[in-house]
């Protein structure tokens, strides 16, 4: 029988809205996504975010700006998600894209370009990028001076039911609902660049 994962403190890389996101203990290249013990919201992110990846995966989507998922472990503090963890070339993890421009870290013609790659790939493959926030996109800097955005979170939906099955199922609705969700990003970004 395997042995659950401890999860402590110092591992704790983030907090989002219902999962906490660790460092995964025995490989650092990991992330490991665990709901809040006393989760109040729960619409179960991690069921949701794993069902899009199995997805994603039949369609053979390549995993260039977002992150992959490896499945399921049993840690202490519950049942978690394993994904990569982005990091830079230099093995520092990586900014969020909000960072990125409120430390004016890059130039806009570099930020824009990034964008625009990122809308060629999330509409070339069809692919659900529904909580927008500029937190859940990382910039990576995978070779020196050479940027890509890759998104870490909000993928797929925000809940189990109708609208899934139809995002799963029907190209229209699909393609429907990345055009809104794109302008609401692009809305979220004009407004910090």
């Amino acid at each position: 029988m395997n042995e659950k994962i401890v999860l402590t403190e110092e591992f704790l890389v983030a907090r989002g809205g219902e999962r906490d996101c660790y460092i995964h203990p025995l490989d650092s290249t990991k992330v490991i996504k665990v709901l809040y013990i006393n989760n109040k919201i729960n619409r179960n992110q991690n069921t949701l975010e794993y069902k899009y990846f199995k997805f994603l995966e039949k369609q053979n989507v390549p995993l260039s700006h977002i992150t992959k998922c490896y499945g399921y472990i049993d840690t202490d503090l519950g049942e978690g998600l394993i994904f990569d963890r982005v990091y830079d070339y230099d093995g520092k993890t990586s900014m969020t894209f909000l960072d990125i421009i409120i430390k004016n870290r890059l130039t806009k013609d570099v930020r824009d370009k990034m964008v625009e790659e990122l809308k060629e790939y999330l509409f070339k493959y069809n692919i659900l990028f529904v909580d927008i926030a500029l937190y859940n996109v990382l910039c990576c800097e995978y070779e020196k001076d050479r940027y890509k955005l890759v998104i870490i979170d909000g993928l797929g939906g925000r809940r189990v039911g109708i609208k899934f099955f139809l995002y799963l199922n029907s190209k229209i609705f699909t393609k429907y609902k990345i055009r809104k969700s794109w302008k609401r990003f692009l809305v979220g970004y004009n407004k910090k660049r």
